[in-house]
């Protein structure tokens, strides 16, 4: 291009991080650009919270109507703060790639407690201003007080390096693009399948006329079509819910093996419990209508739900379902007994790693006081063998997500492989992870605890029947039969086995789960 362009941008720091960003992509292929600060109503306006401002795009509106004036040629945007529709004459010509679009928790180091989730301590006040991310962090710590923040990022930062608030959260990707240092504070990472994002994340937009063709060509060399289309799920979802940025909704959608796996949050306000759902497909073609059509609210749910677990009255699982009226019914149909009173110090000589596929692996194994090498590290499956680990007042160093144990022993292996690893678990372990690791790894297996099946276990006449260990289906199966219409969830591919025996249909969650299983009853 001939002409020098004017690129508009917001004044915070992050707002020009990416608008020169864009200019020195351009720069790059002999596209000349300067920027034009302007400000927004969303800059102006510091002391009321997002739900309180009028209309929408109170962050791009100015931007736009500069970009339709003319004063300015291309507009840079966040793209998670543009509304579903582009005002009339105005196209998003380009779209960047993704930063990870994950959450980050910034405690104060005096207000950790790690055997909390989240290793915030009880009744921390947390600052705030997004209604998504309020929702979902009381959603899993009611106990929590949230506080309005607003301000660009380096601003809340410093707001909680001077002790307004015990935490506040913020989006990764701001902070890896400006680069900025949290040692000072203790940083717990949520990804998008724990605490779900705003649609569009972590993407920036750029926007032209419509008219402008040239401008709009020479912008494809900053564009990413794979992003776009995740992007065209995540906002398509907003646009039929009607949402805005305070809207309580968090979706993201992204490409595995294939397929399009698409995380849903939704409440109606900042205080309600939000509701989950996972949903998979090979097309993106119809997979928002897909998404919205399970949250309508006229939907028959469950009557009742029978888990083969205890269940306290603050489960996540059970507050999402008794949230729509459905019973719970919770009961295990097992029990566990130690193996061992003692614990040979020897076994823990030398020890890498130790890992736990299940959280009564990790009680069983604390129950014997182990004096733990320096250094050592902890690998579990799952989250709840993650905040199991964490209720013993240790961190993991991985964590196995998803239901396929195979796709985890092969994660787990690029950081494992040659070390010496412990695996304390039950006696009838069937060592999935231990058979993906390779030959020069040194292997202690060490039995804990072992299983033994409740007998004349009662049937259930509940409409979902959720499973949780396959000895939990043996244990039930062995004196009952599933009744017509009833429909199984399975805890993992192993649980999932038993019902491939059995020729029994079965949903299994995403994630081998509270919030996975709650995911699954939704998405029935």
């Amino acid at each position: 291009m001939d002409r020098k362009l004017i690129i508009g941008t917001r004044g915070s720091d992050l707002a020009l991080w990416q608008a020169n960003f864009v200019k020195d992509r351009l720069a790059e292929n002999n596209i000349i650009a300067e920027l034009k600060i302007i400000k927004t109503q969303g800059d102006r306006i510091l002391n009321l919270s997002f739900d309180k401002l009028e209309g929408k795009g109170f962050f791009t509106k100015e931007l736009e109507e500069e970009l339709l004036a003319g004063t300015i040629d291309l507009a840079v945007h966040s793209h998670k703060d543009l509304p579903t529709e582009n005002p009339p004459g105005l196209i998003i010509a380009a779209v960047s790639e993704r930063e990870d679009p994950s959450e980050l928790l910034l405690i104060l180091k005096d207000c950790v407690d790690v055997r909390q989730k989240m290793s915030l301590k009880y009744g921390a006040i947390v600052g705030t201003s997004s209604n998504r991310r309020k929702a979902q962090l009381l959603a899993y710590r009611p106990d929590l007080e949230i506080e309005e923040l607003r301000g660009n990022v380096p601003t809340r930062i410093g707001k909680l390096r001077d002790e307004k608030y015990d935490a506040i959260m913020i989006a990764k990707a701001g902070v890896t693009r400006l680069g900025i240092d949290l040692s000072e504070f203790h940083v717990e990472e949520l990804t998008p399948v724990e605490l779900v994002p705003a649609p569009a994340q972590g993407v920036l937009a750029i926007q032209v006329r419509e008219t402008d063709q040239e401008l709009f060509n020479a912008l494809q060399i900053l564009h990413h079509p794979d992003v776009a289309e995740a992007l065209a799920v995540e906002r398509s979802v907003l646009k039929l819910f009607g949402g805005g940025c305070h809207l309580p909704l968090g979706c993201y959608c992204r490409r595995d093996g294939g397929m399009y796996q698409v995380f849903t949050s939704k409440a109606d306000s900042g205080e309600e419990f939000p509701d989950r759902l996972f949903l998979e497909s090979d097309t993106t073609e119809g997979l928002a209508e897909k998404v919205v059509s399970r949250f309508d609210p006229k939907r028959k749910f469950p009557m009742s739900v029978f888990i083969s677990r205890e269940l306290s009255e603050q489960s996540y699982f059970r507050k999402a379902l008794e949230k729509h009226d459905i019973k719970v019914e919770a009961r295990s149909l097992i029990r566990t007994v130690r193996v061992i009173n003692k614990l040979d110090p020897y076994i823990l000589r030398d020890i890498d790693w130790i890992f736990f596929s299940s959280k009564n692996a990790i009680e069983y194994f604390f129950q014997l006081d182990p004096q733990l090498p320096a250094g050592v590290k902890f690998g579990v499956m799952g989250a709840g063998s993650e905040e199991a680990l964490r209720l013993k007042g240790h961190f993991t160093q991985y964590t196995g997500v998803g239901i396929d144990t195979v796709d985890v022993a092969r994660e787990f292996a690029k950081i494992a492989n040659g070390k010496k690893i412990l695996f304390p678990g039950s006696e009838n372990s069937m060592r999935s992870i231990q058979q993906g690791l390779s030959a020069d790894t040194k292997i202690i297996d060490l039995p804990v605890y072992e299983t033994v099946l409740e007998e004349n276990v009662e049937g259930t006449g509940a409409d979902v029947l959720v499973f949780t260990s396959p000895s939990n289906v043996e244990a039930y199966f062995s004196d009952n039969l599933l009744e017509p219409n009833q429909k199984v969830i399975a805890i993992g591919k192993s649980t999932g086995r038993k019902f491939d025996e059995m020729g029994t249909k079965y949903i299994l969650p995403f994630s081998p789960d509270e919030v996975g299983l709650a995911e699954a009853v939704f998405g029935l």
